[in-house]
């Protein structure tokens, strides 16, 4: 495990014990491997996580708006509740991610892939999305108020 990535776990463990939120807002976590990470309820407005890997990562409740998730692999990670607006993103991996009551208001979903992820009680009015964009089958975007649009 990398220096940071052990920071970030023992920081994550001592606010849990100390019953307070983690604050990583604005840090830049790019590349991190937080497989599992329990990270719930945690400040991560504006954090860098481009290529972060958060598989089975627990982020319920967590603030991640306008957080860089460029390439992110947040496969069945646990955001429900999760605030998610303005959030990039693009190619990020979703699958079997719990996203039941996120907030994903104007995020960029440019290539994401959201298979086998519920999205029915997901906020995703103004959420961006592209042709890459991998949906659950039978899942209606425009229905939800996401907005396709088509890189220039």
């Amino acid at each position: 495990m990398r220096r940071s990535e052990n920071q970030v776990l023992q920081s994550a463990k001592l606010a849990r014990d100390q019953g307070e939120r983690l604050d990583l807002s604005g840090r830049n976590l790019s590349g991190l491997g937080l497989y599992g990470a329990d990270l719930r309820g945690a400040d991560l407005r504006e954090a860098d996580l481009t290529s972060t890997v958060l598989t089975r990562a627990k982020l319920a409740g967590a603030d991640l708006s306008r957080a860089r998730l460029v390439g992110a692999s947040l496969g069945q990670a646990d955001l429900t509740g999760a605030a998610l607006n303005d959030a990039v993103l693009f190619g990020a991996t979703l699958r079997r991610a719990s996203l039941e009551g996120a907030v994903l208001r104007d995020a960029h979903l440019e290539g994401a892939d959201l298979r086998h992820t519920d999205l029915g009680q997901v906020d995703l009015r103004g959420a961006v999305y592209d042709p890459y964009t991998v949906w659950p089958i039978g899942f209606d975007p425009e229905a939800a108020g996401a907005v396709f649009e088509i890189s220039s």
